[in-house]
C-alpha cells in the first residue's frame, strides 16, 4: 500500500480533502492508499493541524497521510509539521523546487502541476526531477483543480511512458471517467475529491466505494 508504491497491475488512490473521521473511517474500508488533508484555509475542504492529527491516528500502517499546501510561509508549514504526522507533502501552488525541497526536510514529496493547453511536461520533471512524484491537475483560477478535467490527449505519450510511476492523475475525476483515464495512461495514482462528493467538502461515502471499485475494475480488465 502507499500511494507512490507503483505496480504496473494495481494504481493507487488517494482521496483528498478529508474532514471527519467517519470520511476517514470510509476512506480506509473502501481500500484507499492515501488519504489528502487540505492546509488552506480558503478551501472548503480545509482543516486545522489539530484536527489532521487526530484524523490520521486513525489510518492504518501503509496508509499515507498526504499534506496538501498552498504556498505556505516556514511558519505555516512547522505548524503543520509539529502537530500532523505526515507522510507526504503536496506542493499544490507556486512553490519552486528549493523550496519544496527545503520544506519537506528529507520527506517525499509531490509537487502538483496545473495543466494548460501549452504546458511544457519535460520541462517541469526536469525542474522537479527531485519530487517524489508529479501530480497532473487542470489549470483553472486559483489553486486546485476545482473538479474539472484536462484534455488528456495532450500529455506527451513517450513522457507519461518514461514517468508513469511518478505520474498521480488529477483533475475532474470521478465514477465514470477513471476507467478511461487507467486504460489510456497507467499513471501510478489517481487523485479524487469533489468526484466522491455531493456538495463541496461533503464527501459521499457510496462514492468514495464506487470509485475505488472502478479503479479495480479497471486494473482487472487491462491485466493479461
Amino acid at each position: 500500500m502507499g500511494l507512490l508504491n507503483y505496480s504496473s497491475g494495481r494504481t493507487r488512490v488517494k482521496i483528498c480533502g478529508l474532514k471527519t473521521p467517519t470520511d476517514v473511517d470510509a476512506a480506509v474500508a473502501a481500500g484507499v492508499d492515501a488519504v489528502g488533508f487540505v492546509f488552506y484555509p480558503p478551501s472548503p475542504r480545509a482543516v486545522s493541524p489539530n484536527i489532521a492529527a487526530t484524523l490520521i491516528s486513525r489510518l492504518p500502517a501503509g496508509v499515507d497521510a498526504v499534506g496538501l499546501v498552498v504556498n505556505p510561509t516556514d511558519a505555516e508549514f512547522e505548524a503543520i509539521r509539529a502537530v500532523a504526522p505526515i507522510t507526504l507533502w503536496q506542493f499544490h501552488g507556486d512553490e519552486s523546487p528549493a523550496e519544496c525541497q527545503r520544506l519537506a526536510a528529507g520527506q517525499p514529496w509531490i509537487k502538483a502541476a496545473r495543466v494548460g493547453a501549452d504546458f511544457a511536461f519535460a520541462d517541469f520533471s526536469l525542474q522537479y526531477g527531485q519530487a517524489s512524484a508529479f501530480l497532473l491537475d487542470a489549470l483553472v483560477e486559483g489553486y486546485g483543480g476545482g473538479g474539472i478535467p484536462f484534455d488528456w490527449s495532450g500529455i506527451p505519450q513517450v513522457w507519461i511512458s518514461a514517468n508513469a510511476p511518478q505520474v498521480v492523475l488529477s483533475g475532474g475525476l470521478n465514477v465514470h471517467n477513471v476507467g478511461e483515464a487507467i486504460s489510456r495512461l497507467h499513471p501510478c495514482a489517481v487523485d479524487v475529491s469533489s468526484g466522491v462528493e455531493i456538495s463541496k467538502g461533503v464527501k459521499d461515502h457510496a462514492l468514495m466505494k464506487e470509485f475505488i471499485q472502478a479503479v479495480r475494475a479497471a486494473d482487472a480488465s487491462a491485466s493479461p
